[in-house]
């Protein structure tokens, strides 16, 4: 009888690592916007981090004031990856839901 119920518990695993597995392939293409300065800067990325497009109104550009371009640039960055973080915690959360972790522990993704 614990032979069947240790046997039941790894096909639960073996089906829960499929999935993990299916959800962060689908993240990896999965793409976020981040946005600055209302919108003039933004930067399509995916939930795996690669950058795709960095969008720039011409407003942005002006030669004269490079460092702000380039803090528009670093904010629009991390607005991306705070939403790629956070659709990646929504989707994958749901796996270790249910393994009843300690309080703070969490399962890399």
């Amino acid at each position: 009888m614990m032979k069947g119920g240790l046997g039941g518990l790894m096909k639960q695993a073996q089906q829960m690592q499929q999935n993990m597995q299916k959800a962060q392939a689908e993240l990896a293409v999965t793409e976020v916007e981040g946005q600055a300065a209302s919108g003039m800067v933004k930067v399509l990325m995916t939930c795996a981090h690669d950058v795709r497009r960095v969008s720039l109104d011409a407003s942005v550009i002006d030669p004269e004031d490079k460092e702000t371009l380039e803090d528009l640039l670093v904010i629009a960055l991390n607005d991306a990856m705070k939403k790629a973080g956070a659709l990646t915690e929504q989707r994958m959360g749901a796996f270790s839901s249910g393994l009843n972790l300690p309080p703070g522990m969490k399962l890399p993704f």
